[in-house]
């Protein structure tokens, strides 16, 4: 029994040997063997060193797979072929003292990428909060690619701007030793546990861009049946023009009718759709809402009718009045500033509503 027993906790030991040798493995950083826990890294030898990264592949799973495909040359790119490790031979192109280092540009310029772009992924537990942090570079909201950065120290300015997928475990001092155009030699994907083995790249990254793109589909309809409930409750009079320019008249006015070069005055209102004013000729209604502007005239706007002096929506609907008239008119983006907006003052795709009074009217 006693020699039962003895080969039975024997056994257990030797299972649970195995088992942690399984689950814990070791890389070599520097010259020095590094343990690693469960999770999945990236080894990427430079000219100056190692850095042994941590990726966040549960947290920033679409990131991380983005990250893991090119590296892997498992992702399709057009930069490199199929199997062929995407970030080799890259360049840091981008060094700033006690600030970051950027690479993953096959051009070197800062313009350059795989070839698409992909959307933001945030995990408020992943911030730029100390030195070593890995994250995406970008061009703004959406424009994910191949581009990333490690800090030199924290930049909490940065937080839910640029995606952070992982951190330095080893070698922040390879790090803070990069300099402008030092190379990435190879960058290397290590998979300890069971849940890092199975975590497959490629197809988790296309799964994720399946997902955003239904929920940005779902998130467009629903926006849509919101705006139409919005019109139909606020305007279920309105009139709609072959271009798409929905109008409310108030008063057609009695006066001249203007034509394209004719001179015209208009006092007005702009709104949002949520009701904001963002702009008006009127003085009181700027005090009012608290963007009054003492070093501007508040006068009626001076114009020429249709020449594109004004966004083509104002330009349309003014036409639609006599002098003296008055009328809302509700201008869907293509009519007013578009996909661009106008930056610091209107955003992309804003419908906009302006209340306006054509004062008067001096034909050409």
């Amino acid at each position: 029994m006693k020699n039962i027993l003895k080969s039975v906790v024997l056994a257990m030991g030797f299972m649970t040997m195995i088992s942690c040798q399984a689950q814990n493995q070791s890389t070599m950083v520097n010259g020095e063997e590094v343990n690693l826990e469960e999770g999945m890294y990236a080894k990427v030898t430079t000219n100056k060193g190692d850095i042994l990264l941590a990726l966040e592949f549960e947290k920033t799973p679409m990131t991380v797979a983005n990250f893991v495909g090119l590296a892997e040359g498992a992702i399709e790119n057009t930069h490199k072929g199929a199997g062929e490790p995407y970030y080799d031979g890259i360049k840091f192109h981008r060094v700033i003292a006690d600030f970051m280092i950027q690479g993953g540009d096959p051009q070197g310029t800062g313009s350059g990428g795989p070839g698409y772009k992909f959307p933001d992924e945030f995990d408020p537990s992943l911030r730029h909060d100390t030195s070593g942090i890995l994250s995406m570079a970008n061009a703004g909201p959406g424009t994910n690619g191949s581009q990333f950065f490690i800090t030199h120290k924290e930049t909490p300015w940065l937080d839910d701007k640029h995606s952070v997928f992982g951190h330095v475990v080893e070698g922040q001092d390879v790090v803070d030793a990069i300099a402008q155009n030092d190379v990435m030699e190879t960058v290397e994907i290590l998979r300890i546990g069971s849940a890092a083995e199975a975590f497959d790249a490629p197809g988790t990254f296309a799964a994720k861009q399946e997902e955003i793109v239904a929920e940005a589909a779902a998130a467009a309809e629903k926006a849509q049946a919101d705006f139409e409930a919005w019109l139909n409750d606020e305007y279920p009079n309105r009139e709609t023009t072959e271009s798409g320019l929905m109008y409310v008249i108030t008063e057609q006015g009695d006066g001249p009718a203007p034509a394209q070069g004719d001179s015209i005055n208009v006092q007005y209102v702009g709104k949002f759709i949520d009701g904001k004013v963002f702009d008006t000729s009127w003085e009181q209604v700027a005090k009012d809402n608290n963007i009054y502007n003492p070093q501007r005239p508040y006068a009626p706007l001076p114009l020429t009718c249709g020449v594109g002096q004004v966004i083509p929506g104002w330009d349309e609907g003014l036409q639609l009045l006599n002098q003296g008239g008055s009328a809302t008119l509700i201008i869907p983006p293509h009519l007013a500033y578009g996909e661009r907006g106008y930056p610091g003052f209107i955003p992309p795709n804003s419908t906009l509503v302006f209340d306006v009074t054509l004062v008067n009217v001096v034909k050409k």
